[in-house]
């Protein structure tokens, strides 16, 4: 018998469990960490520096100044004009999806301060159809960049998708053109666009908008590309290099700009639009 149950044997001692989420095994390092010393730190592994998954309201107040918030198309929601259907219908997925983020759709955009310097600012809700890009993505960001436009200061889209949502056909495929083209006139305007790239930026979000920035930015790890590293292996029959596709391959071959830890986001997204925006 094993000395613990020999023990519990001999003293009655009786086995306490352990209450659900105080525990938590990261799984970069395999450290048994506690949930609140993860949460204290940005959801960070405080072991190994691995990025657990943020909620997309918890990444939008980590770097914008309290209280400055004031969110754009709140009343532009999903609709199902394909009348689309595959093991669910779509409207059903739409109201799954809502229930899950807490969200109304997969982005949540705006315009806020930091450092308090206006901006406008967009942020993926991956736990929204893995933060898909349907029409109502496209909208609520262009109206973002429109405003921007309009007040002539710096944009910031926060990215953490799947790509384009297949439910909405071409009509997912062609906001990847009106975003940019929104991109486009604010930088013509002389005004700044800063991306930032979660993991996992992939898709028809990476092969647009998300790639366009004056600064493109990484977390650490993230994995960032087009199609997925198994999807190309059996497309190309070869075994891809170690690591490729996330943001320290992009950085040494220079597909992004810089890999940020999440701690110091804010701090460098404030000192690039105080830069960029210098006249």
């Amino acid at each position: 018998m094993a000395w613990w149950r020999r023990k519990r044997a001999v003293t009655g001692e009786v086995k306490k469990s352990v209450p659900k989420g105080v525990w938590s095994k990261c799984p970069s390092c395999g450290e048994i960490l506690v949930e609140s010393d993860i949460v204290d730190n940005r959801s960070v592994c405080p072991a190994c520096g691995y990025h657990h998954p943020l909620t997309a309201r918890d990444r939008l107040a980590s770097i914008i100044d309290k209280g400055s918030f004031v969110e754009l198309g709140m009343g532009v929601e999903p609709e199902d004009p394909l009348g689309f259907k595959d093991s669910k219908r779509y409207r059903d997925r739409i109201k799954q999806a809502k229930k899950k983020s807490g969200e109304s759709e997969a982005v949540i955009a705006g315009t806020a301060t930091i450092g308090g310097r206006p901006v406008g600012v967009g942020v993926m809700v991956f736990a929204y159809m893995g933060g898909s890009m349907g029409s109502v993505v496209g909208e609520r960001l262009t109206r973002m960049l429109e405003v921007s436009l309009e007040r002539r200061h710096p944009a910031i889209i926060c990215s953490a998708s799947g790509g384009a949502r297949m439910q909405e056909g071409i009509l997912s495929l062609m906001q990847m053109a009106k975003v940019t083209a929104a991109i486009s006139r604010l930088r013509e305007a002389g005004q700044p666009y800063i991306s930032v790239m979660h993991h996992p930026t992939t898709g028809g979000v990476a092969a647009s908008f998300s790639m366009l920035g004056d600064v493109n930015i990484a977390e650490p790890g993230a994995l960032i590309g087009f199609a997925g590293p198994r999807v190309i292996e059996q497309t190309i029959r070869q075994t891809l290099p170690e690591g490729f596709q996330r943001s320290e391959f992009l950085l040494e071959h220079g597909h992004v700009d810089m890999i940020v830890q999440r701690e110091a986001l804010r701090d460098r997204l404030d000192y690039l639009v105080r830069i960029l925006t210098h006249r």
